[in-house]
């Protein structure tokens, strides 16, 4: 799945890039979107993100482009792996700025968690 944002000036920090926290919040969404796609059925959480580098400040009115694919499927989560590419106002190429994986759980009314139910098997 392929989504993309802009930056605006509410997004950025006081140094004037992009605050880290919204870029993780826009992985977020774009994992769980594409997640809730694939599992329509389930009631999922993110579980964790495997890791947290920012590779290069991205500044006001760059365009983000955010690649999500699932890459593990257990019985009871699902791996999602999140390419973020940076897309300056000036035009030029895109640069892979941040990627990650964020897992996902699928749990009962209760919050406990049970086994994600697959498409094909509805």
């Amino acid at each position: 799945m392929q989504n993309h944002t802009v930056v605006r000036t509410e997004h950025l920090n006081h140094k004037g890039s992009l605050f880290g926290g919204q870029l993780l919040r826009w992985v977020d969404e774009c994992a769980y979107m594409a997640a809730k796609m694939d599992f329509p059925e389930n009631n999922l959480v993110t579980r964790a993100m495997s890791q947290v580098e920012f590779k290069k400040g991205i500044t006001n009115g760059t365009i983000l482009q955010f690649n999500t694919v699932l890459e593990k499927l257990g019985e009871t989560s699902a791996t999602y792996k999140v390419e973020v590419f940076a897309y300056p106002p000036d035009g030029k190429s895109g640069d892979m700025v941040f990627e990650t994986r964020v897992i996902f759980v699928a749990v009962d009314e209760s919050g406990e968690k049970i086994r994600i139910k697959h498409p094909e098997s509805m």
